[in-house]
This record gives structure tokens, sequence and C-alpha cells, in this order.
């Protein structure tokens, strides 16, 4: 069973930029996909970005202001995110696919909150 443990969040401005880092406890070498969600509190969890044998895509909110990459040699996947507005503000979540159809693991999740 793999773990995930995000971290990288906090407040930040509108405008400023934060990177999100997501460690795996095993080999992502082989994961299906590897992608970020979030979340914010009486509202569905939104696919935020997703990687999978190195083609990427995005929500059409956060297309061309985050960036998802993964560096296999130390498990980790991160987003980085820039010119960050109030309405990134959620919790958001790491998670790993095994196939297309569902993610199977899940991290804790790490708050982002934009405000001046």
């Amino acid at each position: 069973q793999m773990r995930l443990v995000e971290s990288g969040g906090g407040l930040v401005q509108p405008g400023g930029s934060l990177r999100l880092s997501c460690a795996a406890s095993a080999s992502i070498y082989s994961i299906y996909a590897m992608a970020w969600h979030r979340q914010v509190p009486g509202k569905a969890r939104e696919l935020v970005a997703v990687i999978s044998s190195g083609s990427t895509n995005y929500a059409d909110s956060v297309k061309g202001r985050f960036t998802i990459s993964q560096d296999n040699a130390k498990n980790t996947v991160y987003l980085q995110m820039n010119n960050l507005k109030p309405e990134d503000t959620a919790v958001y979540y790491c998670a790993g696919a095994e196939g297309p159809t569902e993610y199977h693991y899940w991290g804790q999740g790490t708050q982002v909150t934009v405000s001046s």
C-alpha cells in the first residue's frame, strides 16, 4: 500500500507562488498516473492536474499558471503554482492511480490559502 504525504501549502498573497510536494512511500515509476486534486468545503473534489507517462493535463481554471511534474528518483510529485488567485484557496490532495478508472492512493491534504 503506497502512502502519499503532501507538503508546501500555506498562506500566500494574490499573484504569489507556491510549490506543493507529494512524497510517495514507494516507487512511482510504474504508477499509471499521479495527480493533484483540490477541495473547498461544501464542494466536490476537483481534479487540478494529472501526469501520466510524461503527458500532462490541467483543469481550464489553472492552465498556464500551474505545472505538475514528477521526479522518479525521489518518488516525488510536484505542483508549481504561479499567479495564485483567491479562488485557488482549497485543500490540495495528491493521488495515485494504478489504472485509468480510479485513484487508489490519497494523501492527507495540504491547505493553500490565497488572501491579502
